[in-house]
């Protein structure tokens, strides 16, 4: 089966082990295509811009030296893995914003997955988004797969955090394309996978403004309507009731516990991309919730989805 065919891998120039690079080699290897793989870097140093004494050529060819230096850098660090069957070119540009520097191959490229390692903090022993992981999670226009680096076993987990409580459509179809994807993934890589669906709990200051407020028929009622609306979506894509999990509490709770208790190596999940002060005031439950997860993450747009980062934006 093939699922991916063109993958941008961005290289972390700071580590000697490359997870992102060995979780895009290990999904290539189910593929029944060949697969093409870009391994990307995006350097800057401020110090090249300031060399006063040197002139806008002379400048520009210590930056083409660096660059040619990373290229071949690149190239070294795919010995020890097996590329036999794999398309692979490397990329290195000069560019002070990382994300940026990405978005723009892809759209460049023509790339259908972004592969990336997140930092692990070596004191908490806990996963680290940088500012790059968050602006591509809004930004970029296709799925990103967010590496913690260990390896995926044969028959692993997978878990598709879906959002069924909600009455709009872009939630619905969301919710249809993760359904999707997390049963690709689970074909792909000979997986299991689970629906985990987070309802909010009752509002505790209701309880205390009104007091004829009924807590458990309010708790019944929204539970009742999340597992009818889960049943409606099992069935719709055929997935049996035992490999649905319908739980109380907020999203960036749920589902990192089921993660931990299903020992799941996969979370995909949606998020809409939200940009500018919705996101500051607001928050992105997507965002909060990948903030918790501990295993490798797969972030998926909806349809429709224009990147603020577009050619033609």
């Amino acid at each position: 089966m093939t699922r991916y065919e063109n993958l941008l891998v961005v290289i972390d120039p700071a580590r000697e082990d490359q997870p992102a690079l060995s979780r895009a080699i290990q999904l290539a290897s189910h593929n029944d295509a060949t697969t093409r793989l870009v391994l990307f870097l995006a350097i800057y140093d401020f110090s090249y811009e300031m060399t006063s004494m040197l002139s806008a050529d002379e400048r520009q060819a210590m930056r083409d030296g660096v660059v040619r230096q990373r290229e071949d850098w690149l190239k070294s660090i795919l010995k020890g893995h097996k590329t036999d069957s794999l398309e692979i070119s490397v990329k290195v540009v000069w560019h002070n914003r990382p994300y940026e520097s990405v978005v723009a191959q892809v759209f460049e490229g023509g790339h259908d997955l972004v592969v990336k390692a997140t930092h692990q903090h070596d004191t908490l022993g806990s996963v680290i988004f940088t500012p790059t992981d968050w602006h591509l999670m809004r930004k970029c226009p296709c799925p990103l797969l967010l590496v913690k680096g260990n390896d995926w076993p044969e028959n692993g987990k997978v878990i598709a955090a879906v959002h069924v409580g909600s009455e709009t459509d872009t939630h619905h179809e969301l919710n249809d394309k993760l359904v999707n994807e997390a049963k690709a993934m689970g074909r792909l890589l000979n997986a299991e996978f689970t629906l985990v669906n987070a309802y909010p709990p009752t509002p505790v200051n209701i309880t205390i403004e009104l007091p004829e407020f009924d807590p458990a028929s309010y708790t019944d009622a929204i539970r009742g309507h999340h597992l009818t609306a889960m049943k409606a979506l099992r069935q719709k894509h055929g997935i049996p009731e035992e490999k649905t999990l319908v739980e109380e509490g907020m999203p960036e709770d749920v589902i990192p516990k089921a993660a931990k208790e299903l020992k799941a190596e996969l979370v995909i999940i949606g998020t809409t991309g939200r940009t500018g002060l919705s996101a500051v005031f607001i928050g992105n439950t997507a965002e909060h919730t990948i903030d918790q997860l501990d295993c490798d993450v797969l972030a998926i747009k909806p349809d429709g989805y224009v990147s603020p980062l577009a050619p033609d934006q």
